[in-house]
């Protein structure tokens, strides 16, 4: 069962984190790339905000954005912003996502977010947690994957683990961090193993390691499609 007032207090811990961190960047630091392909710090920190209150629409049962288009170009509107700027963005719009979270609701409804994907109310808050933990660690600022909190990697590589799992361009996998375990890719008998670290593991699942510290048996590392 999904604890959705749980995951909200997570949801601020991480956010209090991350902005405890970047508030030692600077204005020139925050217009370095981060770990993101042509994204700046400030690009991730704009994302960040701009999730928040797309996160917003989805819970009032708005579209999440008016359009990819708008998406894309509201983050490079607000990409090259100070940091002070950026930094009360990231906070006030949290404080909107909590606020909207803490009205009385059906959290069992279906909502709609990106692309047509549909999920469970009572998941968005976790949705919102790893926007916050994995853009931490993209900012490229200290924070790195072993830093994540134990609870957030275990459903993390759960959550990316049926992600994939029917993907006809994965084969069937097992993945395990010699604790756990866990099946994905297509149906069928586990063709390759995947294991080590739970961070690795996260991080190759995530796009954020390319899985040269994974160990593999019954073939090659799969392939994974983007999220």
């Amino acid at each position: 069962m999904i604890d959705h007032v749980r995951d909200l207090a997570s949801v601020r811990d991480a956010t209090d984190r991350l902005l405890t961190a970047a508030a030692e960047l600077n204005n020139d630091s925050t217009a370095e790339p981060s770990r993101l392909p042509g994204w700046t710090r400030g690009h991730v920190l704009a994302h960040l905000a701009r999730n928040a209150d797309a996160l917003v629409n989805v819970l009032a049962g708005r579209p999440m954005y008016v359009s990819a288009e708008a998406r894309d170009a509201d983050i490079e509107r607000d990409a090259p912003r100070a940091l002070a700027e950026q930094l009360a963005d990231v906070r006030q719009s949290a404080a909107r996502f909590q606020g909207e979270a803490a009205r009385p609701a059906d959290w069992s409804r279906t909502v709609e977010l990106r692309n047509g994907v549909t999920d469970s109310a009572s998941r968005v808050p976790f949705r919102r947690w790893v926007e916050v933990e994995l853009h931490h660690v993209d900012l490229g600022i200290g924070y790195e994957l072993e830093d994540l909190p134990e609870e957030f990697v275990q459903r993390e590589i759960a959550f990316l683990a049926a992600r994939f799992s029917g993907h006809k361009d994965v084969p069937p996998t097992r993945i395990t961090d010699g604790t756990h375990a866990w099946s994905t890719g297509r149906a069928g008998e586990p063709e390759v193993t995947v294991s080590g670290p739970a961070p690795d593991v996260v991080g190759w699942l995530a796009g954020r390691r390319d899985g040269a510290a994974l160990k593999t048996e019954g073939g090659l590392l799969p392939a994974l499609p983007p999220l």
